[in-house]
């Protein structure tokens, strides 16, 4: 062999041993300034039991309530503040509600440890949506989904639909965005991402969080400061990177055909015309792709809607409840 062709091929084989050993070897750092999510919480705070895993929650609204509820299901490196100006209007109108952190966000516990479903799942998610409704005593709700959510939201409603009677969704991302992509899922349980997937996951602390959470603004200045305290404190949870890393692994791009294949109950869609996570058009063919829905376009508005424009938000969230209600 030339002595050139051997040099390169040292150097490619010692390039590959790196690529395959470093990860293995580099030491990982303790996540500081944790604490455990009951703490961050306070002793006011609400937890639903789920399969041994505390869900933070909260519930809204007379426990008496007629008509129809409402859940909450925020979407990824969200939690259940995002949903609070909503929450309250539904509330004051006397719809009992309940919104909660999913599994790796907010200030749910980040369980690493689990027997039964992986409470990061899919699936899991739609049964813990069920479990939140009946802990908080509501029989029929409209779920009302942000990004994310909106997959596990259509999948309880089609999982039970005894219980779901419409759907609001909030920046869907049903055909954008979602989960991790079939192709990419096998990398991410190899030994080397094992170990530093966790570390990838602490690049979403601190700036680059804060970024992350303008970047769903229209204008970054309507961000504020107790909501961006909300996201923040999530990674202050004892355990976050890990969860948040088991919460990427089990994640998956949903099938929209097959999601959407004979959804047809009231479903109102809302959002943002300046969404620059999920494009507007994307909204505007969800609501032409299902037989029994309706489309609100925010102007002046991005990926979070209910947070960046509330009241336009609340008040299309609150009469889509009622004319559901009213037609029950």
């Amino acid at each position: 062999m030339p002595f050139r062709l051997r040099v390169t091929q040292i150097i490619l084989l010692t390039l590959l041993a790196a690529i395959v050993l470093l990860p293995l070897i580099w030491p990982v750092p303790e996540l500081g300034d944790v604490q455990s999510h009951r703490d961050l919480a306070g002793p006011d705070a609400t937890f639903v039991d789920w399969q041994g895993t505390d869900v933070h929650a909260r519930m809204a609204g007379p426990e008496d309530g007629v008509g129809l509820g409402a859940g909450f299901v925020h979407g990824f490196g969200s939690n259940l503040v995002s949903f609070q100006a909503v929450q309250d209007q539904l509330a004051a109108g006397g719809v009992r509600t309940v919104a909660w952190d999913r599994p790796a966000f907010g200030l749910t516990e980040r369980t690493t440890d689990w027997s039964g479903l992986n409470p990061y799942a899919p699936e899991a998610q739609v049964d813990q949506t069920v479990r939140l409704l009946d802990a908080a005593g509501i029989e029929a709700a409209v779920l009302v989904a942000h990004s994310a959510g909106a997959p596990v939201a259509i999948e309880t409603a089609r999982a039970h639909p005894d219980r779901v009677a419409a759907l609001v969704l909030i920046g869907p991302a049903v055909y954008t965005g979602g989960g991790t992509p079939g192709w990419l899922r096998p990398l991410l349980f190899t030994p080397q991402m094992e170990r530093i997937g966790p570390l990838l996951m602490r690049q979403l602390a601190g700036a680059p969080g804060r970024s992350l959470v303008e970047s769903g603004y229209a204008d970054p200045a309507n961000l504020k400061p107790d909501v961006l305290a909300a996201y923040e404190q999530a990674t202050q949870v004892e355990g976050w990177d890990q969860a948040l890393w088991e919460l990427v692994q089990a994640s998956r791009t949903p099938e929209a055909d097959a999601l959407l294949a004979g959804l047809d109950l009231p479903v109102l869609v809302i959002a943002g015309r300046e969404d620059a996570l999920v494009p507007f058009e994307d909204a505007e063919r969800l609501a032409a792709d299902l037989p029994n829905a309706g489309l609100v376009a925010l102007d002046g508005c991005g990926h979070v809607p209910q947070e960046e424009c509330a009241e336009e938000t609340a008040a299309a969230v609150e009469s889509f409840v009622f004319r559901v209600s009213q037609g029950r």
